[in-house]
């Protein structure tokens, strides 16, 4: 009879207690969802102009992508040249102090970049700029 609550205790002190490992993996999660950088993209892909005298722009808040078709996409979505300046405004009251990166394709055309920095200006942002690539 003493043998068998000796090998009971036995079977009780092999058991793995995971609950420290849960923890950890836990811990891990919760880090990687914290730590992520969240990329914010216009909508499309753009072939933007080359040039040697670009500034990095650090609080872009809102992306504005022309595309070669002059489709103008703001926040993954085609929008209206007319409707513009109400999408900037909403966005901007979200983050104030960001910024305005268009992201106009080689091909598209002087028109709609100039209707967009107008929709900025018109809605108060005063920071906007263009998206280029380093040569």
């Amino acid at each position: 009879m003493r043998k068998k609550r000796m090998l009971g205790s036995e079977e009780e002190d092999n058991e793995i207690n995971l609950t420290p490992m849960l923890d950890v993996v836990f811990i891990m999660l919760i880090f990687f969802i914290v730590t992520a950088s969240f990329i914010k993209e216009a909508g499309i892909q753009v072939e933007r102009p080359d040039t040697t005298t670009a500034d990095k722009q650090e609080d872009a808040a809102i992306l504005i992508a022309i595309s070669a078709n002059n489709e103008i996409w703001i926040d993954r979505k085609e929008t209206d040249p007319r409707a513009v300046r109400g999408m900037i405004e909403r966005l901007h009251a979200e983050n104030p102090k960001g910024s305005i990166v268009i992201q106009a394709d080689e091909e598209s055309t002087n028109e709609m970049l100039v209707i967009v920095m107008q929709a900025a200006k018109q809605a108060g942002v005063a920071n906007v700029a263009i998206a280029t690539d380093d040569s």
